[in-house]
C-alpha cells in the first residue's frame, strides 16, 4: 500500500492524551526494537503514517529508505529503533546506536544513527508531541544509558519545532546541553516564480551565458528536459545515473555510488521505495535521448529533498549540471513543496549561486544520567566549547 493512501487519523491529536497528563503533556511510552522487527507490517503501516504527518519531514527516516540503509550498512544489526506511543499510537520514531567513540575519541554515548548518505538526522514525530517525545527519550536514556556518557544528535534542524521543543525540555530539566556544530546549507524557498527567482539569483551576464550554452548544446542534436514521478523505467534510468557518475571525478576519486556494493544498493533500493509510495521526482537533461544530466528529488510535502545528481563530464564546457538545476526551479511552481532542501554541503560552489535560503544544521550533545554522569558531561561540554561557546537554543 502506498503511504498516501493513510489517513491523517492514524495521527492522534495531543488532547487524546490521559487527563491526569495534561500538565506536563501526553503519557509516552518508549519501546527499543532490534530494527528488523520494524519491516513487520503492523508497524510499517504506523511508520509510514508517522512520516507522512511528522512536524519535520525526513524522507531519510521513512520506511523505504532507512530499511534499506540498515540492511546495506548495519548487517550486525547493532541499530535499534525506539518507537513512541501513547497507547497503541506511533507518535514518535528513531533510530538509536551505541557509540565507543566520538570523533575519534574514545568516548561512549548514545547518538541518532545516521551514515554518509543521511542528509538530516530529524526524528519523526507527530505534530503536537514535541515536547512529549523528547522528555519520553531523555528519560529513556537517563533509564538506559549503560556507559555512554550523553546523548549526540546530529542533522537536526535549527529554530524548527523540535530544536525549540528540545531546547525547551532541557532547559525545564536543566540537563547541561550544547551546539557543538552548527553548518548552513542551500534551501529554496516558495514565492516567487521561477523565471523571478532566477532573475534574481543571478547576474544578467550569468544568464546570458546559460541561454548560450543551452542553444550551443541544442546544435548537438535534441535536447529535452524529462521530469517523471512514477516507476516506469526506472531500473534503466538508475543503470544510466550511476554509470555517468562513476565516469566523472567521484569514479575517480573511488567515491562513486557504483563503486562500493552497499552504496549502489541502497541508492538502487531507495529510489524504487521512493517512486512505490510516491515519493520520487527525477530530471534528466537528455541530448538525443541519452541523459547528460540527472536529479533525483524526494517529495515530502510541504518541503523535498534534492538527494542524488550527475553529469557528463565530457558535455562540462555546456555546464548540464547548472543547466538542469536551473530547469529544477519549477519546484517553485508546485502548490504543495514551500521549500527544497539541496542536501548540499555548506558553501557548495555550484547551488550555492543559484539557491540564495540557507537552512541551519546543528549537532546537539545533551547530558543524560545521575547528577554525576551530567556534571562529567557538563565538564567535557566545556572543553569541547571553549573556544565557542553557545547553548542548545542559539
Amino acid at each position: 500500500m502506498a503511504s498516501s493512501a493513510i489517513p491523517l487519523e492514524a495521527i492522534p491529536e495531543p488532547r487524546s492524551a490521559p487527563a491526569a497528563a495534561a500538565a506536563s503533556g501526553p503519557v509516552v511510552t518508549v519501546r527499543a526494537l532490534d530494527w528488523p522487527c520494524c519491516a513487520a507490517p503492523s508497524v510499517l503501516y504506523s511508520w509510514n503514517a508517522l512520516a507522512i504527518h511528522a512536524v519535520e519531514p525526513n524522507p531519510f527516516h521513512e520506511s523505504w529508505y532507512l530499511l534499506p540503509a540498515l540492511r546495506a550498512l548495519d548487517p550486525q544489526e547493532s541499530v535499534k529503533f525506539l518507537l513512541f506511543e501513547v497507547g497503541d499510537i506511533l507518535v514518535g520514531m528513531m533510530p538509536l546506536a551505541r557509540e565507543q567513540r566520538y570523533y575519534g575519541r574514545r568516548i561512549a554515548h548514545l547518538a541518532g544513527w545516521t551514515h554518509p548518505n543521511c542528509f538530516l538526522g530529524a526524528p519523526l514525530v507527530a505534530p503536537g508531541f514535541e515536547r512529549a517525545f523528547w522528555r519520553a527519550l531523555l528519560a529513556w536514556a537517563d533509564r538506559k544509558a549503560g556507559k555512554a556518557l550523553f546523548l549526540h544528535l546530529s542533522g537536526l534542524p535549527l529554530g524548527g519545532p523540535l530544536h525549540k521543543a528540545l531546547a525547551e525540555v532541557v532547559a525545564e530539566t536543566g540537563r547541561p546541553a550544547g551546539l557543538v556544530f552548527r553548518e548552513e546549507r542551500a534551501m529554496l524557498a516558495a514565492g516567487k516564480s521561477p523565471e523571478d527567482y532566477f532573475a534574481e539569483a543571478l547576474s544578467g551576464k550569468k544568464r546570458k551565458e546559460l541561454r548560450r550554452q543551452l542553444a550551443r548544446l541544442s546544435e548537438e542534436g535534441q535536447i529535452n528536459f524529462v521530469r517523471q514521478s512514477d516507476g516506469d523505467g526506472l531500473g534503466e534510468w538508475i543503470d544510466q545515473f550511476l554509470a555517468i557518475e562513476a565516469a566523472g571525478w567521484k569514479g575517480k576519486a573511488g567515491s562513486a555510488l557504483a563503486q562500493h556494493e552497499t552504496t549502489e544498493a541502497l541508492f538502487r533500493q531507495s529510489l524504487e521505495g521512493a517512486a512505490a509510495h510516491g515519493r520520487l521526482e527525477r530530471l534528466a537533461l537528455t541530448l538525443d535521448g541519452r541523459p547528460l544530466a540527472m536529479l533525483a528529488n524526494f517529495i515530502t510535502a510541504p518541503g523535498a529533498f534534492s538527494f542524488k545528481t550527475t553529469y557528463d563530464e565530457a558535455y562540462s564546457r555546456f555546464s548540464p549540471g547548472v543547466l538542469l538545476q536551473c530547469e529544477n526551479l519549477l519546484m517553485l511552481d508546485r502548490a504543495d513543496i514551500r521549500w527544497t532542501d539541496s542536501c548540499a554541503a555548506e558553501g557548495h560552489p555550484m547551488i550555492d549561486h543559484i539557491w540564495r535560503e540557507r537552512r541551519a544544521l546543528g549537532r546537539i550533545s545533551v547530558g543524560i544520567g545521575g547528577k554525576l554522569r551530567r556534571s562529567l558531561f557538563a565538564q567535557l561540554l566545556k572543553f569541547e566549547l571553549r573556544r565557542n561557546p553557545t547553548g542548545v537554543s542559539k
